[in-house]
């Protein structure tokens, strides 16, 4: 403990120290970052939002295997892994409803959607490579994105041109502990009026533990094209990913042996025996333009579409899914010329379709047997919104939006001669948006919200794991109101952000278990969310004429006390325990260290405190400190870049679980990440 004492006060001795005259020019400086969200593309500091930017600086600091420790630095983000490739994402504490996968989060790829119309994400078929920058909209955010109560998350990777044509080539390879091995190949071409980017990847992981392994292979072809009036961005991948699901064990499994899968218990096979793992072959292809149709007005447009074929054996069952999802949008931008950049006008409709055909067999040893569900799900999700953004002078700005949304399914078992579809519209309600910023004065803003959002039941809830279908599923619902102050002092060497928001959610959806271990779940009552989240980034010692190294500093807060505030569940009345899944705090810090002749190192706290895993509040998992390194050197060989770097994961060889399973049956609710590891690389660029 003293050591723990010691190591927080060592990582905030840099917020104590003076400023001193020189300011930082290696480093582009937050405040001066352009965000996107809601089309508002104004400096980060200025926008009238809870905005976050991870970009390839953050990314650098650790193994390129995986975007999640990187997401994990930003307050109020929660990116876990339960084994290898098993991810789930929340933003401010959204875990409740996510046993697996990703929900109640809107991604968005280069303006496209890249979550589908069921509420689903498939984020672990990304390459991190596929990705330059993430900007992510804390909160409520349906006025301008539809469903989802917690956040957004735009991943944008932009293509440059070139006066003359240029061709590169790179390569990355990167092994490691548990058998980790990533190979990455590049080509990129450039001229005038068209870019483009070709990926290879490929990522390969034995995992920490029992039936953890992974394989995904991939190919990504990216293009950008200006002529004219017109801006047009495309994408194309194809991903292969395969991974094996080792389940939840219990408190003392884990202290036991933490890599054990999930062991034979009540009847039920193991892990093991039943190959518990998935499959998912994936092909997705989209098309962004935007036209500009004269200097006052703009249309932007997008069409995707993507193909999956999912295979889960399972402990209990041998899953198989066929999903076709297609989606298409626009935007119209309007700013009037005697108004140009006091007032801007937008307004658009997004609509996803999805097309799902699950099947349910037994599962003998991990070989398919018996069929006994098969169904055919029709989803569709669309909405349509207006967005007015006024700049009466240079101290306010004023965003205001609405949006009308629909969600729908229509069910069918395959099984029953002469069944007809079963018909859900979900209740989704009108959400409004208000946010206002106020420029103090050059260096800080102060902004205010209040915002309605709502987040409509996944396919994966309405259509649960036990094969039912429950139309009497409501969407999630509430109001979020939040106050914050940001901006940079110190000749901006240091930058922060500061907020309080205050959400109350009604109809919160939460996850049961049948005695047979399947999922299902019940709208339960309402929950209160209020929170603060903090982040300060501070160039201890910055370059200057004489000085060619700098040493930065960077730490987030999550303070997230949240409760069940009207939970009752059968004799049982749950009120006032905190919200399952959900730590109470988290403190991470950073310390980046970089020298003008390549040398790079950086060392990364992450503190989360316990965390209930059951609605009861009666099982906790232990609060635990993971600290990671990484040393890098770049080199210039005949005016080529080469870059050599070594990590270290889990430093102080804790046990933890980075993905427990919430309210899980027969106590399994631990997924032990991995112990101390490390990883190698080598990354080389041909022109």
């Amino acid at each position: 403990m003293r050591i723990l004492v010691l190591l927080l006060s060592l990582l905030c001795l840099p917020i104590l120290l003076p400023a001193q005259d020189s300011t930082l020019t290696r480093v582009e400086a937050l405040q001066e970052v352009v965000v996107t969200a809601f089309n508002a593309r104004t400096k980060w500091k200025e926008m009238p939002a809870a905005i976050a930017v991870v970009n390839q600086q953050i990314f650098k600091q650790f193994a390129p295997a995986s975007i999640l420790p990187a997401l994990n630095m930003v307050p109020g983000v929660r990116m876990e892994e339960r084994s290898p490739g098993s991810y789930r994402l929340s933003v401010r504490g959204s875990l409740l409803r996510s046993p697996f996968g990703i929900r109640n989060v809107k991604v968005y790829w280069n303006d496209i959607p890249f979550s589908d119309a069921t509420g689903n994400t498939y984020l672990n078929l990304m390459h991190p490579a596929m990705m330059d920058q993430i900007e992510i909209a804390k909160g409520p955010a349906s006025s301008m994105y539809g469903s989802g109560t917690s956040g957004v998350f735009l991943l944008n990777r932009t293509l440059p041109f070139a006066d003359t044509s240029k061709l590169t080539l790179s390569a990355a390879i990167t092994g490691g502990s548990f058998g980790y091995q990533q190979q990455l190949l590049q080509l990129n071409s450039q001229n005038q009026h068209f870019s483009s980017s070709l990926q290879l990847h490929r990522l390969q992981l034995d995992g920490y533990r029992e039936q953890s392994a992974l394989t995904r292979e991939g190919l990504f072809w990216q293009t950008a094209y200006q002529k004219q009036k017109h801006q047009i961005k495309t994408g194309l991948f194809y991903t292969n990913l395969f991974y094996q699901t080792p389940g939840g064990i219990t408190a003392s499994q884990m202290l036991l042996n933490p890599r054990l899968s999930r062991q034979a218990a009540g009847g039920l096979p193991s892990a093991i025996t039943q190959n518990a793992s998935i499959q998912n072959k994936t092909i997705w292809a989209g098309i962004h333009d935007q036209y500009q149709i004269n200097q006052q007005a703009s249309l932007k447009s997008f069409v995707s579409i993507n193909h999956t074929d999912f295979t889960n054996p399972f402990i209990t069952n041998y899953e198989t899914r066929a999903e076709l999802n297609m989606g298409a949008g626009i935007q119209l931008v309007w700013q009037p010329k005697n108004m140009y950049g006091r007032l801007k006008w937008i307004t658009g409709a997004e609509y996803l379709a999805n097309e799902s055909l699950i099947s349910n067999s037994a599962n003998n040893s991990g070989v398919k047997g018996n069929l006994f569900l098969k169904d055919r799900i029709y989803t569709q999700q669309g909405f349509v919104f207006t967005q007015l953004q006024i700049n009466p002078n240079k101290a306010w700005s004023i965003q205001t939006g609405i949006s009308i949304n629909s969600q729908s399914y229509q069910f069918r078992s395959l099984l029953l001669a002469n069944s007809n579809f079963t018909k859900r519209t979900i209740q989704s309600p009108i959400s409004p948006r208000l946010a206002i910023n106020y420029a103090i004065n050059q260096q800080l803003n102060v902004y205010g919200i209040v915002s309605h959002g709502f987040s409509a039941p996944s396919l994966a809830e309405i259509r649960p794991s036990d094969g039912n279908f429950y139309p009497l599923l409501n969407a999630e619902q509430g109001w979020n109101k939040e106050l914050g102050i940001k901006g940079n002092l110190a000749n901006n060497r240091l930058v922060f952000d500061v907020n309080l928001y205050f959400f109350q959610l009604n109809e919160a959806i939460v996850r049961r278990n049948d005695n047979n271990g399947n999922d299902y779940f019940i709208n339960a009552g309402a929950t209160k969310q209020h929170g603060i989240e903090a982040m300060i980034k501070y160039a201890l010692i910055p370059f200057s004429k004489t000085r060619f190294y700098q040493i930065s500093f960077m730490q987030s807060l999550s303070y997230q006390p949240y409760q069940f505030t009207s939970y009752q569940q059968g004799n049982n009345n749950f009120t006032g325990n905190p919200i399952t899944g959900v730590p109470k705090y988290i403190w991470v810090a950073s310390l980046s260290y970089q020298h003008q002749n390549g040398w790079q190192w950086h060392v990364n706290a992450n503190l989360t405190s316990k965390i209930s895993l059951n609605d009861a509040a009666t099982v906790y998992a232990n609060s635990y400190q993971l600290i990671q390194s990484k040393l890098s050197k770049q080199w210039m060989v005949h005016q080529k870049p080469i870059q050599v770097f070594l990590g270290v994961d889990n430093l102080l060889n804790q046990v933890y679980s980075l993905g427990n399973d919430i309210n899980a049956a027969g106590n399994r609710f631990f997924n032990p990440a991995p112990s101390r590891n490390m990883y190698i690389g080598v990354q080389f660029n041909f022109q």
